[in-house]
Order: C-alpha cells, then structure tokens, then sequence
C-alpha cells in the first residue's frame, strides 16, 4: 500500500526516544505493560514484537519482553497475553453512527427472505412501541426475495397506528407506510425531487417506495430524538463498535450540520471510541466557522472533514453509470447532486482547507468527482489535501490509476463486495464486474486504500471487512473461490487498510494506525494471527479485548 512520506517513522521513533529518556529522568515507569503477545505493529521497521509498555494513554516502548519489563514499576499493571494476537485499533473511515447506534433496538428486517416476513416483522415490533412511535431503519434487502420492491400495502395493515420509514440496506431506498404518507402530506400530488424518485402506481399514487433526494419528504415529518435519546443511542453505539475491535469511527452522515458536533462531543468524556466527525458539503461554511471559532478537535473528537454525494446506490439502480443497468437497459442512473453545486462547494471549502471526502459509486460518479478533484488541485494550487471518494465500487479502467496520480484516497468498504456480488452480475453484467471493488488494482496502482463498514447499510466488523477483502466469497455460498477473485489482496494489506489507512485518511499517521512508541495505546487482542490461519476462518473470530488510550474498554469474558 501506498504512503506518502509524511508518514514519517522517523518523526515517531524521535519522540518515542524524547518521552522514553523523560520518563526515565523523572524515574516513571510504564502504568500498562503488555507481555507474551503475538504483536503486528503495522510498521515496516518492526513488523512483531512481544511486548509493549503504555503511559497514560501512549505507549512508551515496543520489543522484546527484556526489553520492555525495564520499565515496569511497583505499580504497573503488567498482563500475560498468552501469546495471543494484538493489533492496533481499527479504524471504520465510514459509518452512519447515529442511524447505527439507533438500528441496535429497531426491527431487524435485513435477513428477511420473503414479503410476508418483512411484513410480519415490522408488525410484531410494532406491537412492543407505543402507538404514534415511529419505525425506523430496518436494512431490507429486497434481492433476498427476488427483487420486487416492496409497497405501503404490504404493511399498512399491521401498522395502522404507527408510522413506518424503513430504509433498504444501502440508505438509497426507504418504504413509507400509508400513515408516514398521511402525516407528511405526500399523496398523488406531490411533485417528483430533483436527484430523487417517488415511485408511483399506475394511477400516480406514491407505492410508499422514496428514492434518494425524495426520501427527504418523509424524513421532514419525523420528530427529532431527544438529546438524551441521542446520547444513550451513541453510547449504545459505541460500545457495539468496541465489541467488533474498532477504536475510531469517521462519522460519515451527508446532512450533517456543525450542531451535530455538540451532539458527540456531549459524550466524549465516555472515552470509549474516537470520533472523525464530517459535516455536510452544502454545509462548509460552518464546519470553517467552527474550526475559526473552536479549533479542530482534539484526539478524542476531531472535526475538518465534509461529506458530500454525487450518485446514489447500484442496488436501487441510482448509482451513475455511462452505460445503462444490463436488467433495465433505459436506465443509467442519476446524480442527486448539481454539478455546479458540486464545483462550487468543493472549491471554495478546498481554499479554506477542509478535507473532501464525497460518495461516488457509478463509473461515471467516479469519473465526474475525479475530474472535480482534478481541477480543484489545479486552480487551488498545491498543499496536502487527501481527497477522499467514498466507496468507488464501481470504475472505469481508465479511471484507476488517476486515484494514485492525483492522490485520492480510495475510502471502501469490502463487506459490500461479498454482499453485492450475489447479484451484481445481472445488474451490471460480466464486464463491468471485473473492476468492482476493484481493491487488488487500486493498490497495484499505488492508490492510498482505507477500510470501513459504512454501517448501517453493512456491519461494523473488521474481522468480516478482512474475510470479504481477502476471499471475496460471497454471502450466498455461491463463490467459494472468490467473485472476481482477481481483485483479492493479502491478509495484511487488509489489516493496513484498517489500521494504517485508516489513520492516514484523517491525517492522524503520527498518533494512531501502528503500533510503536509515540503513539496513542488503541489495540485489540485477538485469539488467532489472521496472517496465519486460513482466511475462511477470519469471520469466524472473536475479539477478545479492546484497548483505547490504554484502557480496556471491552473484555469478552466479561460479557
């Protein structure tokens, strides 16, 4: 994988040498010493050691268990790790924290295999809320039962009294109840959303199914959660990310305003994740407001990211593409963004130098953002900017190397490509597969690769992130040698997109991401080396302890 120099081990060894010789001078020694462990560091100057030593949150020194006992005290907290497996904390550069954090407690409809069972379940948890509550996320998968997309009629029956929004796996498609229709005062009437679809009947009547831009009709009648609904939900959330090993989330929600900065730093004092919060791009001008005004954050919450979209999603067919869908051959897709939008706001937030990290998924998405980064770099002039395209699932192959030319980071998330690669084939045909997640040529080109979930459209588990990364077999059993196993790449370059990677694309290289003196003490400890099993078994995993700034923050045999 590709790094820029600036991710300097020289720079890191030099203030690991600093806070050694001055914890010494001052007589102090390390609070938690870790020995008898397996220890991927993620560094090239040190790929395994055996021991490691933290001071307050940082660790202090990494080698050998001679070489690190020396600086255990009559008060450290020294833990035999019987030889398991630790790897820094990984890092999720996607996710949707709050709609996450909330999925934990609504209905589960992502494994719902025919209409009947998606009604049915949505009207057994209806049964347990009061009535007026409404019902929320869901994560539907609408392939599982052959593709047909569901309608307001399959559930207004067992909700009469509850309003109900769920949401498709990927975000991209919600169904509303009749009573969610009523209460927004959408009926026949009601005029189509730019960069969005209100798919009707034959007599114009909305089915209940909202596309993209249009799905903001409905979400404009729901009532806001309370601030203490918010926090036990994130809280809820972060404790769920731990369990899965994962240290620090990039916080990924497109409408976000500055306010919902407020929201997470509330609870920041939990210390049990670290946050990388992005606000919307349409919204720039506030996260530059607030960075003037408050600075960017801190290690436990940092702000200076804007999310934006260009296209939508391949599995409801909005995702941009230059060819149409090979199943509906007058379909392309769409961009639910102005393009003139799009050049303005990434320009003007570029020269106040926020970071872009913008969702393209369709070969022209991703061909269109490329040539906006391009004349951005351009006409801004030259600095360290990072652009991000998130997701870029679906490329051109002349589109590949000019990741790693303009230096763009290719935010992905590899659950996808085991998920999708179900059915994608007949959506997109044989050939456009074969640059779908296309994570071995980008990483052959020299593109910087970050890991994430981008839940809750797919779970938050770096173990299955690897798996998907690694095997490409996907979720129906169909591919046991791998969908497009061209595009596989090696257990370690999945662990340094989760880790190293990760750290980069947030420019947090010097404090996080390795292993090694100088860096913040996020870790997880696993039972197995995944660079030594057979990478089938990788999903099959437990984390079994997560460590953030030097603190347990989870144990399994405490659960």
């Amino acid at each position: 994988m590709k790094f820029p120099k600036s991710v300097s081990i020289i720079t890191t060894f030099s203030f690991g040498l600093i806070l050694l010789t001055s914890c010494q001078n001052q007589n102090s020694y390390a609070d938690l010493i870790i020995t008898n462990a397996n220890i991927w560091t993620a560094s090239e100057n040190q790929a395994r050691a055996e021991a490691m030593a933290i001071l307050s949150d940082t660790i202090i020194a990494v080698g050998s268990a001679n070489e690190v006992l020396r600086f255990k005290g009559p008060e450290t907290n020294v833990v035999d790790a019987e030889g398991k497996f630790v790897t820094p904390g990984f890092i999720d550069t996607h996710v949707h924290f709050l709609s996450g954090s909330y999925g934990l407690s609504s209905v589960k409809l992502r494994n719902a295999k025919t209409p009947e069972e998606f009604a049915r379940r949505i009207g057994d948890y209806a049964t347990t809320i009061p009535e007026g509550t409404w019902i929320r996320e869901g994560d539907w998968d609408h392939q599982l039962w052959g593709g047909e997309l569901p309608r307001a009629e399959w559930i207004d029956e067992v909700t009469p009294n509850h309003p109900v929004f769920v949401t498709r796996l990927d975000g991209h498609i919600s169904l509303a109840n009749s009573k969610a229709m009523e209460l927004a005062g959408v009926d026949a009437s009601t005029q189509e959303v730019e960069g969005g679809d209100i798919v009707r009947d034959s007599d114009g009547n909305p089915t209940g199914i909202f596309r993209d831009n249009a799905q903001n009709l409905i979400y404009s009648a729901i009532t806001a959660p309370s601030p203490e609904q918010n926090d036990k939900a994130i809280i809820d959330g972060m404790n769920y990310m731990v369990s899965n090993g994962v240290t620090t989330v990039h916080n990924m929600d497109l409408g976000a305003t500055a306010d919902i900065i407020d929201t997470y730093a509330r609870i920041r004092d939990q210390q049990i994740i670290r946050f990388y919060m992005a606000v919307g791009l349409s919204n720039w001008t506030q996260l530059r407001d607030r960075i003037a005004k408050d600075g960017g954050g801190d290690k436990w919450l940092k702000i200076g990211v804007l999310k934006g979209m260009v296209d939508g999603a391949l599995g409801s067919h909005t995702a941009a593409f230059f060819e149409p869908f090979t199943d509906t051959p007058n379909d392309r897709g769409f961009f639910v963004v102005n393009e003139d939008s799009l050049n303005q706001w990434a320009m003007a937030a570029d020269r106040e130098g926020l970071q872009l990290a913008i969702h393209a998924i369709g070969d022209r998405a991703i061909n269109t953002l490329l040539n906006v980064f391009e004349k951005v770099a351009e006409e801004n002039g030259p600095r360290d900017r990072r652009f991000r395209i998130e997701h870029a699932q679906h490329l051109s192959v002349d589109d590949i190397p000019r990741f790693s030319e303009l230096g763009v980071i290719a935010s992905v998330q590899p659950y996808h490509a085991i998920d999708d690669g179900r059915w994608a084939e007949k959506v997109i045909g044989p050939e456009r597969i074969k640059t779908t997640y296309a994570f071995r040529s980008l990483l052959d080109a020299g593109t910087t690769v970050a890991f994430g979930s981008d839940w809750a459209v797919a779970p938050p588990t770096p173990l299955e992130g690897i798996y998907a990364a690694v095997t490409r077999r996907t979720l129906d059993g169909q591919n046991p040698e791998g969908w497009v196993p061209e595009q596989r790449i090696t257990v370690e370059e999945a662990l340094k997109a989760y880790t190293v990677g990760g750290a980069y694309s947030s420019f947090d290289e010097n404090r996080k991401g390795t292993l090694t003196t100088g860096m913040l003490a996020d870790f997880v400890v696993l039972n197995e080396d995944l660079t030594e099993i057979d990478p089938v078994l990788i999903k099959d995993l437990k984390v079994q302890q997560t460590y953030v700034g030097g603190r347990k923050v989870f144990d399994l045999a405490e659960m």
